[in-house]
């Protein structure tokens, strides 16, 4: 049996240096290392006291960065692509999308999200929250229709029964949105007391059942982490 590699993950630092920072990027390869089932160890990186070995490791890079076997990765994108390949069957899950449409959706939420909260001004924010509600609907839309391989089984469904985007396991697509769903559930509340409407079924129950998930649950931050991270950025509307 092949050795096992030796994987180090360096992600953003919460405030205090100890716990997990905000960072959508972090979150999603620490959730991609646990769901791969391997063994790896997670270094914090307090990016206002970041260490001179840091620096010597990935020099003006921004955490997440990774080490395997002694070799430094330093962009999400090829990480992700690099963990999936490397880490591949029979050994380690494979977490690609069967299907393509399923990496693009809800790929606009997080624009539509930091217009709508970064706007102080109360005559724009119906037409920005209704913006953001439209991208919201439209993943509501992709997770309540049945996939080709559930019309396969069952040609007659109308509604999906999987529980995440591409089926019943989490994916690669999972990992990369559901970070920033969090952080938009976070900032909504806070600042324009905004909740994802539960009439929103597909969206609902799929986060229901992604906050039942360690992977992604223990991979979160504090929604004060969130909340300090968007302090200068978000605005409260003006009266």
């Amino acid at each position: 049996m092949a050795e096992a590699p030796k994987i180090e993950l360096f992600i953003k630092a919460s405030d205090d240096g100890e716990g997990v920072g905000n960072c959508p990027f972090c979150q999603r390869l620490f959730m991609i290392l646990w769901l791969k089932g391997v063994n790896f160890t997670l270094t914090t990186v307090d990016m206002k006291r970041a260490p001179e070995v840091l620096k010597d490791l990935a020099p003006g890079s921004q955490p997440p960065f990774l080490i395997y076997n002694g070799d430094v990765h330093t962009d999400t994108n090829k990480i992700e692509e690099f963990l999936e390949e490397t880490l591949a069957p029979p050994q380690y899950p494979k977490l690609c999308c069967r299907y393509k449409e399923s990496n693009r959706a809800g790929d606009d939420i997080f624009h539509k999200f930091s217009a709508y909260i970064k706007n102080p001004n109360p005559g724009l924010n119906d037409m920005l929250e209704k913006k953001f509600l439209r991208s919201l609907m439209k993943l509501d839309q992709y997770l309540v229709t049945p996939l080709p391989n559930e019309l396969d089984k069952n040609p007659e469904a109308t509604v999906s029964t999987r529980q995440y985007l591409d089926g019943d396991s989490l994916s690669l697509a999972d990992c990369n949105l559901l970070p920033k769903l969090h952080i938009v559930k976070v900032v909504c509340k806070k600042y324009r007391d905004f909740a994802i409407p539960t009439e929103l079924q597909g969206l609902t129950k799929y986060l229901e059942k992604a906050y039942q998930r360690d992977e992604f649950s223990c991979t979160c931050p504090k929604d004060s982490e969130i909340l300090l991270a968007y302090h200068s950025v978000a605005k409260y509307l003006n009266k």
